[in-house]
């Protein structure tokens, strides 16, 4: 469950990322956030994240208050979500296999879980073929899968996509969608930030639309929200 209440992010110098934002996202959604480069997609993410603190509001990821939470208990909340960016930003000097597999070292887990689960990870994201290549040897399709694997480590409640198909041909993308849906019909939330309508229009999903850091649609409901 995510819950925004009023959430603005004002920058220094008062440039304003988000306007008094108020959604619910309930578990096991897919959510689309729409919105032209500039909108306030990638913030919204971020403030979900606390990368970015909002400047007011109230906040709430997975049961836990966001705005109030310090610094020393940001894993708690990350714990919680697997994050995918547009740029898979994966480990150069380590294979496929391996950069799944970092993230399971980092929470400390055995080396026999470790390999269980990254041989899991690698088939649910269909790039078992690929697994001893490196980032340099893989398509930008098959990054980003490796990217998706990597974020669901940790088996998060919620899935935070950041343009995840922005560099890839159309083909690409609506795989990379049908990852995220499958992934999405095992229980977990997907939030996916997209400005490509081809790929929105394609899927009926519920629809959030920011423009100039508000949120001026929610096409669960059907109507243009005013703020």
């Amino acid at each position: 469950m995510i819950k925004l209440n009023n959430v603005s992010l004002v920058f220094q110098g008062g440039s304003v990322a988000l306007s008094n934002i108020t959604t619910t996202i309930n578990d096991s959604e897919f959510i689309y956030l729409v919105g032209h480069s500039g909108s306030g997609k990638s913030s919204l993410l971020k403030v979900l994240y606390k990368e970015f603190e909002a400047t007011k509001g109230e906040i709430e990821v997975a049961g836990l208050d966001v705005i109030e939470l310090p610094k020393w208990k940001l894993p708690l909340l990350r714990r919680k979500l697997g994050i995918v960016t547009q740029e898979p930003q994966l480990l150069e000097n380590r294979t496929a296999f391996e950069n799944i597999a970092f993230a399971l070292e980092v929470m400390g887990a055995d080396n026999q879980e470790i390999d269980a689960k990254t041989n899991t990870l690698l088939e649910l994201v269909d790039i078992v073929e690929n697994a001893y290549k490196y980032p340099n040897q893989l398509s930008g399709g098959e990054q980003t899968r490796v990217s998706i694997a990597r974020a669901l480590a940790n088996n998060p409640m919620i899935l935070l996509c950041d343009e995840p198909t922005g560099n890839l041909d159309p083909d690409l993308s609506i795989q990379i969608v049908s990852l995220l849906e499958k992934i999405n019909r095992a229980g977990t939330t997907v939030i996916m930030a997209t400005h490509d309508s081809s790929i929105v229009n394609r899927r009926k999903k519920r629809v959030l639309e920011l423009s100039n850091g508000k949120l001026i649609r929610d096409e669960l409901e059907g109507s243009y929200i005013t703020n």
